[in-house]
């Protein structure tokens, strides 16, 4: 039998497990952490009853995936769950926008700017299972919906700032700056509108869901399937050399960094010097909140939102991301606030909530930035600090020791430059190989790149099988 292991057990390398196990290989999984799940693991991380995700909290791009539909993880336990109100950016003085499932209740509360929106997310909501088929694997392939691609393709090359130009109220604008700010980049540099499109239009496709039970039921699910299929996870097992695999096929769902040391001298010098040049982006500086009663937030939108962007107006918020690009800790930091119990509420304790917080900061950030997050909670949720009952950060260095994907606190495994939305993890047309034979890697640097959706591991896996023949 063909033996394969795998390196790695978040969601791309369990996806790919359970590929690889499905089509008869004989595989095990090798994780270095006490427990699987990557990316994908919670946590009673503030008080008991309360559950926190530890890193991804919300799904939009996972609950559609090719991956797991394939892998059919509803069937394996699996369920969705979607808050009122999909995501939200307060403003100053109790203003603010909404992101609603329906388009056309988003744009109608932007008064003036309501056709520019309706044109622009609503359209690339009605052509999202097209285009998020395209753009959910390497780049360049030939596409099977090339118009829709094309409409999608074209503003989504131009910097956020630049699109943002279609709106005129400070609502539009920062709803905007808040969804393209995902792609931890300045928002005028080119192609920070893909992110933002890609979000914006799936919170009105898909929703932005949550796994019930917490992000670690996509770990359960894939770890269902697996050992249907006959494969195996040893936790506690740290792979720093290919000799410990032993094995036909190996899939490291590892930085490529990891990728070139583990391979050491057997990988061709190009790819271990393209490997050791990958580019990660800034980090993020988390704050776990049990908060009683929940987050008193002024615009009241945000009471019901699953995802809240914390960074005020287009141009703070852009001002914000420059500086922590820059490697530099802005004074008010762009924060994403999580309220998945809003969706799931089988993870608050009683009426204290789990609230996951998380700020933009420069790559490898060693200072403490959780005033910086709360003093942007408290200024559009007067009042939240006294509701605060427990909290826990996790700076940059303890998200990169816990995950050492996450190289100097980036939680999506690498910066979205325009070269390495196109090429990552190098330049190939066989992004998964890493150079020796039998050798994939499978992580978020390769295509299509960051969220839980699996997509990364499955292709990896996919390619290894044609490879196999």
């Amino acid at each position: 039998m063909v033996r394969a292991v795998v390196v790695g057990s978040g969601p791309n390398g369990l996806a790919g497990a359970v590929t690889l196990a499905r089509a008869g290989l004989e595989v095990t999984v090798l994780e270095a952490a006490d427990r699987p799940g990557g990316g994908a693991r919670s946590v009673e991380a503030t008080v008991p009853g309360a559950l926190h995700d530890e890193c991804s909290g919300f799904h939009p791009l996972a609950v559609g995936s090719a991956c797991y539909r394939d892998l059919d993880l509803e069937g394996a336990g699996l369920r969705w769950a979607w808050p009122q109100v999909q995501y939200a950016h307060p403003l100053d003085g109790g203003r603010g926008a909404a992101a609603w499932r329906s388009a056309e209740r988003t744009a109608s509360a932007l008064g003036p700017d309501a056709a520019a929106y309706r044109r622009l997310l609503g359209g690339t909501a009605h052509r999202f299972g097209a285009v998020s088929e395209e753009f959910l694997q390497p780049l360049l392939h030939l596409p099977r919906h090339p118009v829709a691609l094309a409409r999608f393709g074209v503003p989504a090359l131009l910097p956020a700032t630049t699109l943002a130009r279609r709106w005129h109220t400070d609502e539009a604008r920062a709803l905007w700056a808040g969804a393209a700010a995902h792609a931890f980049r300045p928002l005028d540099r080119p192609a920070t509108s893909g992110i933002g499109l890609a979000l914006g239009a799936s919170a009105h496709h898909t929703g932005w869901p949550v796994a019930i039970g917490g992000s670690e039921a996509i770990t359960a699910a894939l770890l269902t399937r697996l050992a249907e299929a006959g494969g195996r996870v040893e936790t506690g097992v740290r792979v720093t050399d290919l000799a410990q695999c032993e094995a036909d096929v190996v899939l490291l769902d590892t930085s490529p960094r990891a990728a070139a040391e583990i391979a050491g001298d057997l990988m061709p010098p190009r790819v271990r010097r393209a490997y050791r040049r990958y580019r990660h982006g800034p980090g993020a500086f988390q704050v776990a909140l049990a908060v009683e009663g929940g987050v008193p937030w002024a615009h009241e939108p945000s009471r019901r939102a699953g995802t809240v962007h914390v960074g005020g107006s287009l141009e703070q918020v852009a001002d914000a991301e420059a500086q922590a690009w820059r490697g530099r800790m802005p004074e008010r930091p762009f924060v994403l606030a999580g309220q998945q119990y809003l969706a799931d509420p089988a993870r608050s304790a009683g009426d204290v909530h789990p609230v996951d917080t998380y700020a933009h900061v420069p790559a490898g950030y060693d200072g403490d930035a959780t005033e910086a997050i709360l003093a942007q909670l408290e200024r559009f949720a007067p009042g939240l600090r006294e509701r605060v009952v427990a909290m826990t950060p996790r700076s940059t260095r303890t998200i990169a020791a816990d995950n050492p994907n996450y190289v100097g606190g980036d939680i999506v495994t690498g910066a979205n430059t325009v070269r390495q939305l196109v090429f990552r993890p190098r330049v190939t047309l066989a992004p998964y190989a890493a150079g020796v034979p039998g050798v994939y890697l499978c992580s978020a640097a390769t295509p299509p790149g960051a969220g839980a959706h699996g997509m990364c591991g499955w292709l990896a896996a996919r390619a290894a099988l044609r490879d196999l023949g």
